[in-house]
């Protein structure tokens, strides 16, 4: 597999988000995930988005990250917000998500984000688990989703806040 830098509004990055809009409208019954997005959020420095290729050259995962200040949707200054994390059902169980989220991390911390965050839903338990299982922790919420019932929201500090 190999990861390389893509715009928001790449084709195969169109691609992905309309096989991730049809995950979300099946999981949830709904239009899919319509926070506003657009592809200048994740130009770097103030973001970055990468899709995961397979030996065929096809894409099979993507995700991004955007810069984000504390707002009224309650974010905090130095945010970094991850979007649109998936991995093509065919794709999953080969580790792509997690070294998409790696390489994320890096990222936003090279740019000097203080800490990741994330909205995500009760009906995707693979992405919570993901999340949990690599140090994020629940959050106030935040976002366009904040006062949904079935939202989730995630945080994890992306600079060592020990010293």
């Amino acid at each position: 597999m190999n990861i390389h830098t893509r715009a928001f509004d790449h084709p195969d990055a169109v691609k992905l988000n309309d096989r991730v809009q049809l995950e979300y409208a099946e999981r949830y019954g709904d239009e899919g995930d319509v926070t506003p997005l657009d592809a200048t959020m994740f130009e770097p420095p103030r973001g970055l988005y990468l899709i995961a290729y397979d030996a065929s050259d096809s894409p099979v995962a993507t995700g991004g990250w955007r810069s984000q200040e504390r707002n009224a949707e309650g974010y905090s200054d130095g945010d970094a917000e991850l979007k649109r994390m998936y991995v093509i059902p065919e794709g999953r169980g080969n580790g792509l998500a997690r070294r998409i989220l790696a390489a994320l991390e890096a990222d936003a911390r090279a740019a000097g984000r203080l800490r990741m965050v994330l909205e995500t839903g009760d009906k995707q338990p693979e992405a919570i688990a993901l999340y949990a299982s690599s140090g994020y922790e629940p959050c106030e919420k935040f976002g366009h989703y904040r006062d949904y019932e079935n939202s989730r929201c995630y945080a994890k500090p992306l600079r060592d806040t020990t010293a």
